[in-house]
C-alpha cells in the first residue's frame, strides 16, 4: 500500500491536501483539471517537490527523508526521459546503472528487454530515429530493469495517437503491473485511459486529492467535480 499521510503541498497561492492510501499492484488514474495538482502530488511522492508537512510511506515504511534517487519510485514524463546522445541500449542500461559499464550480465539483461519490447533490431539507434510509439518502449523497457516497486507516470502516452496509446496502455499493465508487481499512479486528462486499464480512479481538484474509487464505480456514480468535467471533455 502506497499511502500519503496528511502531505501538504504548497506553493504560492497554491496548495494540496493529500491523505489518502493507493492499492498495492493495481493502476490508480489521477484525474483532474488542469492546475489541481495531479503533477505536483507525483512530484512530491518522487522527492522532486517538497512537502510542507506530512509523510509518505510505502507498506508503513516511510520514504519522506530520502533523495529522490534513493526511494522506491520510479518516474516517467510525457517527453519519456531519453537522453538523445546515447544509444537506445544505452538509454535502457540506465535502469540498471546510472555510472560506469554494464558487465556481460547486465548487457544480456538489457537485450532482453528491448526483445520483450519489440526494440531488438534499435538497439543502437538514438532516439531521434526512432518513432514516439518506439521510444515510449525504451522508457517502459527503462522502467522494467528499474524495478522499482512504485511506478509514478505524468501523462507518458499523451502525444500518441488513439490506436497506438492504447497498445502502450496495455503493454504497461502487461508488463508492470501484471508481470512486475509494480503499484502505479498515471496522471491522465483522458477518462478513456482510466476505463481501459486503472483498477482505481483518485479525482483531484479544489485543493484535495480524493480517495481513490474503484474505475467503474466512480464513473458510474461521479462527485459532482468529476462530472463537471466529464460533461467538459464530451
Amino acid at each position: 500500500m502506497l499511502t500519503c499521510e496528511k502531505l501538504e503541498l504548497t506553493q504560492g497561492a497554491f496548495h494540496l491536501s493529500a491523505d489518502v492510501r493507493f492499492a498495492k499492484q493495481a493502476i490508480t488514474a489521477v484525474i483532474g483539471p488542469s492546475g489541481a495538482g495531479k503533477s505536483t502530488l507525483l512530484l512530491a511522492i518522487a522527492g522532486f517537490f517538497a512537502a510542507q508537512s506530512g509523510d509518505v510511506l510505502l507498506d508503513d515504511d516511510s520514504f519522506m527523508s530520502a533523495a529522490p534517487g534513493k526511494r522506491p519510485v520510479s518516474m516517467l514524463f510525457q517527453d519519456n526521459n531519453l537522453f538523445p546522445h546515447l544509444s537506445i541500449f544505452e538509454n535502457v542500461g540506465l535502469g540498471l546503472r546510472s555510472r560506469g559499464r554494464l558487465d556481460a550480465a547486465e548487457r544480456g539483461t538489457v537485450m532482453a528487454v528491448l526483445i520483450r519490447v519489440g526494440l531488438k533490431d534499435m538497439a543502437d539507434r538514438k532516439p531521434a530515429a526512432l518513432s514516439g510509439g518506439q521510444q515510449s518502449r525504451v522508457a517502459l523497457a527503462r522502467l522494467l530493469l528499474a524495478d522499482r516497486p512504485v511506478v509514478l507516470l505524468d501523462e507518458p502516452f499523451a502525444a500518441l495517437g488513439p490506436s497506438l496509446k492504447e497498445e502502450m496502455l496495455d503493454l504497461m499493465q502487461e508488463m508492470l503491473v501484471q508481470d512486475a508487481g509494480a503499484t502505479v499512479l498515471m496522471v491522465t486528462h483522458d477518462p478513456a485511459d482510466a476505463r481501459r486499464i486503472a483498477d482505481h480512479v483518485a479525482w483531484v481538484a479544489d485543493g484535495v486529492v480524493h480517495a481513490p474509487q474503484p474505475t467503474a464505480a466512480i464513473f458510474a456514480d461521479p462527485p459532482s467535480g468529476l462530472r463537471g468535467y466529464l460533461g467538459k471533455m464530451g
